[in-house]
């Protein structure tokens, strides 16, 4: 690991664009993570609105139940840090609009559900937007067992996650989890984007 001055780091982050897929427990948090490092520019795409059941793992407050996750997003990276040019899109994203979407960005993170919503963004991008890199999430369910939560990178897919416990009715998605993954997420952002 090369070592850099928050300074340093700021710079070079404040050049850069980061998509994210999703805007709830993984993207909201990601998204959070990142703009406080100083990235310049994140793009982000939901469709879905803030619920009170959100609470236990998005970075949303309760004033902001019903309203669309991506303007509640952009608002609270908005007092975070001002410096970081939000763009929020209200749509569900499909294959003929993330090529669109996310075409100037430096990479994407992805932060979907949904198994399907997944495999359908890694496709699409590995096959109209070739070369870019996609840092996924998938296992993050439950609590407890760290260790079991790791990176596996195959070509310009990278997932973090424990790739085991999906979300259920005995296994639900909690903030801690949720968090580090994220967490991992955006890490792993700065590490790429710094080099």
């Amino acid at each position: 690991m090369q070592k850099k001055t928050f300074k340093e780091i700021r710079t070079i982050l404040a050049a850069r664009t980061v998509g994210i897929a999703g805007a709830g427990g993984l993207g909201s948090n990601c998204a959070v993570a990142l703009a406080r490092v100083g990235i310049g520019r994140i793009i982000t795409a939901d469709f879905d609105t803030v619920s009170e059941s959100n609470l236990n793992r998005q970075y949303f407050f309760k004033d902001q139940v019903g309203m669309k996750k991506v303007f509640a997003l952009k608002e609270n990276i908005a007092r975070i840090n001002p410096e970081v040019l939000v763009e929020a899109f209200d749509i569900m994203l499909d294959p003929h609009n993330i090529p669109q979407v996310f075409g100037n960005c430096d990479l994407i993170v992805e932060a979907f559900d949904l198994a399907e919503m997944k495999i359908m963004l890694a496709e699409t991008v590995l096959e109209k937007m070739p070369g870019r890199i996609i840092i996924m999430g998938s296992g993050v369910a439950g609590y407890g067992n760290n260790d079991s939560i790791k990176t596996v990178k195959s070509g310009n897919i990278y997932i973090c996650g424990d790739q085991e416990n999906e979300t259920c009715e005995n296994l639900p998605p909690l903030a801690p989890r949720v968090g580090i993954v994220a967490g991992m997420q955006a890490n792993l952002v700065m590490e790429i984007l710094l080099g």
